[in-house]
Order: structure tokens, then C-alpha cells, then sequence
């Protein structure tokens, strides 16, 4: 699958209908992220069930403000609504095979029951 735009109209619901997804954070007067979008291509094509999306950080600026993006790009996963990863810079091909390979391989249970623990510490 190719990658898709992703835009304040329909970024919920891909994170909500989709259990794996990866967000790349670009714009178009960056230099790693022009870089970075061949790897990111090549890497779609390879993972069908995958969602690759993008979001344009000068079009789309309130979404990459409740992110709190600084720093383009910026890789985001989701598995199962949850966000998993987050890391700027423009990764190689291999690390983004392995990140997928990771993603699949997470123990959602394992990672709820984190979360349910981490928030009942911190309330």
C-alpha cells in the first residue's frame, strides 16, 4: 500500500480503524524529510495491512501542534489506538522494517495493563 495524507478530517478515525499505523510529520521545504520519503515509500510497499500515512506540517499545523511537533520529520506509531513510538529524524529502511516487525510483535495486553498501571500511580 502506498502512502496516504493524513489531515485533521480523518486522522482519528485512521488511528481508530486501522491496527497498525505509522505517521510520518513532513513538510515540503524540509531536507530530511525529502529524503526520508523514498525509505518511507519503499517501506509502505512492502507492509499491505500497514497504514502509512503523512501529515504536512505547514497544511496541517493545529495537528501537528497537538502532537507537539518540533522537529521534522517526526515518526509516529499507533497499534490499537495507542501511540508506541515517537522519534524525529529520518530513520534508514532497515529501521523502519524493524519498527514494523516490533509493532507486530507488541503484547497489546501487556502495554494496556502498562498504561492502567502507569496512570494509576500518577492519579
Amino acid at each position: 500500500m502506498a502512502t496516504r495524507d493524513l489531515t485533521a478530517l480523518d486522522f482519528e478515525r485512521t488511528i481508530r480503524d486501522n491496527d497498525i499505523v505509522l505517521v510520518d510529520f513532513w513538510a515540503a521545504w524540509c531536507g530530511p524529510c525529502k529524503s526520508f520519503a523514498p525509505t518511507y515509500d519503499a517501506v509502505s510497499e512492502d507492509h499491505p495491512d500497514v497504514v502509512f500515512g503523512k501529515v504536512d506540517t505547514e497544511d496541517q499545523e493545529l495537528l501537528a501542534g497537538q502532537f507537539g511537533i518540533r522537529s521534522i520529520p517526526t515518526l509516529m506509531a499507533f497499534r490499537e489506538e495507542i501511540m508506541v513510538f515517537q522519534q524525529p529524524g529520518a530513520l534508514p529502511q532497515a529501521a523502519v522494517e524493524d519498527l514494523v516487525t516490533q509493532l507486530r510483535a507488541l503484547d497489546m495486553d501487556d502495554v494496556r495493563s502498562q498504561i492502567a498501571s502507569h496512570e494509576k500511580q500518577h492519579s
